[in-house]
């Protein structure tokens, strides 16, 4: 079994979760397994070895996860972007609306500067629009955004057109 079937076996689909109609994916049994963790970390880092990453930027929550260890893969810092009112400084804050609603997201005032070359980091691309309002609070800071990562993209809820088609997209699992 190759890389990829190795990772995409690891996925398990809840069906109706947290909404009716959602079909959530759960990586927390590729999580569970050191192997494919590692793997999963490789796969990520790939593209962007040759880049000058100053920091990752993780998307609450799972995207926490993945998103550190691949920053210290790429010998990068680790900026965590919460849903509102979870962090405890001064913050920037971007609205988006998800497949089943509208939400917030935040990031320190402080977290990310003009020097920064920032990846940004989520388990899932689904509608993008998170990454979309990551991609808003990391440039409105003055940070180049030199690209994205996600451990899988659900293609045909056409996520990529919400960001710059300037960026480099690297998803590892495309569904």
């Amino acid at each position: 079994m190759d890389t990829d079937q190795r990772l995409r076996s690891a996925i398990r689909t809840i069906p109706d979760y947290p909404k009716p109609g959602i079909q959530f994916k759960d990586i927390t049994p590729l999580l569970a397994d050191a192997t494919l963790l590692d793997l999963a970390v490789d796969a990520l880092a790939a593209p962007f070895r040759c880049d000058t990453v100053t920091k990752v930027v993780g998307i609450e929550s799972r995207g926490f996860i993945l998103g550190s260890l691949l920053a210290q893969r790429l010998g990068a810092g680790f900026v965590p972007v919460r849903k509102k009112g979870k962090l405890p400084y001064h913050t920037r804050t971007a609205e988006y609306s998800l497949e089943y609603g509208i939400d917030a997201i935040e990031i320190h005032t402080d977290a990310v500067t003009r020097d920064d070359c920032v990846l940004v980091h989520d388990d899932v691309m689904a509608t993008g629009g998170t990454a979309a309002a990551c991609h808003a609070l990391v440039t409105q800071a003055g940070a180049n955004v030199v690209g994205y990562t996600f451990l899988l993209e659900l293609a045909a809820l056409g996520g990529r057109a919400r960001l710059p088609c300037d960026t480099r997209i690297h998803s590892v699992l495309v569904t």
